[in-house]
């Protein structure tokens, strides 16, 4: 039975494969644009459905309470990065230099939620909630439930 955890690492790693097809694209290209559309589309449905089924849920327990705060401002540091992507040129140097920091948030976010958070996470939460979040966490992302 998938878990939270095994969800959110599912969207992390598309994530991931985004952003580095993203970085190898250049220019005001189809392709730049297309996987730029990809993947703010996936970071927005990403925190929208991890803050509902992940934050939300850790809010309620004292040991989680603050690296639940931290992780849904780190959320709001990514949509500034992306409002200031969206205001600049696909092929302006400056739109490579936001996508580079873009690239760094998000990186940090991926690994400090994997590294320290899901291990937080895990002590507070039993089997059954694990469970339930990730369900409604994949219904939510629109994707198959297994």
């Amino acid at each position: 039975m998938n878990t939270i955890f095994d969800a959110l690492r599912e969207s992390h790693e598309k994530q991931r494969l985004l952003i580095d097809a993203l970085l190898k694209t250049s220019g005001e290209s189809k392709s730049r644009s297309e996987f730029y559309q990809q993947l703010k589309q996936e970071l927005q449905l990403h925190a929208e459905a991890e803050e509902r089924h992940f934050y939300i849920p850790l809010m309620k327990k004292d040991a989680t309470i603050d690296m639940s705060r931290h992780g849904i401002s780190e959320h709001h540091s990514i949509d500034k990065i992306i409002a200031e992507l969206d205001n600049t040129d696909l092929d302006s140097p400056a739109w490579l230099t936001h996508m580079k920091s873009l690239r760094h948030q998000v990186l940090h976010h991926l690994e400090e939620e994997e590294q320290r958070i899901f291990q937080m996470a895990g002590k507070v939460m039993g089997e059954q909630q694990k469970t339930d979040l990730a369900a409604k966490y994949q219904q939510e992302m629109g994707e198959v439930v297994h």
